[in-house]
């Protein structure tokens, strides 16, 4: 898929992504070791959005599992579709327990969840599965026997094994701790916040339109917000939507009000509104 980490530089950049050296080294690795790449860091520091680029430079069908307490191995791999099931055995009365068995087991009542749809057919894909460790501890075993083989069998089908392995990536917010088992099958990446030259390239790149001044100031506040001990500190995410807000508002500096107007765009708890406005010092930024 890359011919070397600069080929995934480029290439991310090309969909908008900006990737430091660190993360275009590991993808370039997850994709020449055929390894499954785990993803932590915070909110929205691009986690998902990663997965989400390699899926468009390599031209491939983005599969998304989305992880939460309570998903299952019928929301994961597969189920049947048992209604579908119930009208061919109503329409057959006249044949066999046997006959209908056979019939209703087949792939036209068959509904692929995720990790089943990645490891079949030949086009390539990029399999996410989202916020891992949202999942229970029982939803991992599933995850180490597809991810150890890319397989899955179906007991009334058989074994579905994979032509063509997908690219895999798994995220985390570190809500819980994964399984040493599932560290050992991955390359880890850790994406935290991006140091201040890239931030302003990114919101360069998201909000062209504002001016370079007011980028360079938005990143710095950006920056003293999350040295503050905050319930939530601003993502990178976040800063671009600021960014935005004061290109709409046709805000052309940062001073007091402007600030303390749009503080809701950057943090998502009233204490922390509250905290911000009475220590946050514009002109130490």
């Amino acid at each position: 898929m890359f011919h070397s980490v600069d080929d995934v530089s480029a290439r991310l950049a090309g969909t908008g992504y900006l990737a430091s050296r660190a993360v275009a080294t590991t993808v370039f690795l997850a994709d020449r070791l055929g390894k499954p790449l785990l993803v932590e860091g915070p909110a929205g520091v691009g986690k998902t959005e990663l997965a989400k680029a390699v899926a468009e430079v390599a031209g491939a069908r983005l599969v998304r599992l989305q992880c939460y307490e309570g998903v299952d191995e019928s929301r994961a791999l597969y189920e049947w579709n048992h209604a579908k099931q119930l009208l061919r055995i109503s329409a057959g009365r006249d044949e066999t327990w046997d006959e209908a068995r056979t019939d209703i087991f087949g792939e036209e009542f068959l509904l692929p969840r995720p990790l089943l749809t990645a490891i079949r057919g030949d086009d390539p894909k990029v399999l996410l599965i989202d916020e891992t460790d949202k999942a229970d501890v029982e939803v991992e075993g599933l995850l180490l026997e597809v991810l150890s083989d890319f397989q899955v069998t179906v007991p009334e089908l058989g074994t579905v094994t994979a032509t063509r392995r997908p690219f895999v990536v798994l995220t985390s917010n570190a809500s819980r701790e994964l399984s040493e088992a599932l560290r050992r099958r991955c390359l880890f990446l850790h994406i935290g916040f991006p140091d201040e030259e890239l931030e302003r390239a990114i919101v360069r790149l998201k909000v062209p339109d504002l001016d370079a001044a007011l980028t360079a100031s938005v990143v710095r506040v950006v920056g003293a917000l999350r040295a503050m001990e905050l319930r939530k500190v601003p993502s990178v995410a976040e800063t671009v939507d600021w960014a935005r807000t004061l290109l709409a508002l046709g805000a052309g500096t940062l001073d007091e009000t402007v600030v303390k107007d749009t503080l809701g765009v950057l943090l998502k708890h009233q204490d922390d509104v509250l905290r911000a406005s009475a220590k946050l010092d514009l002109d130490a930024v």
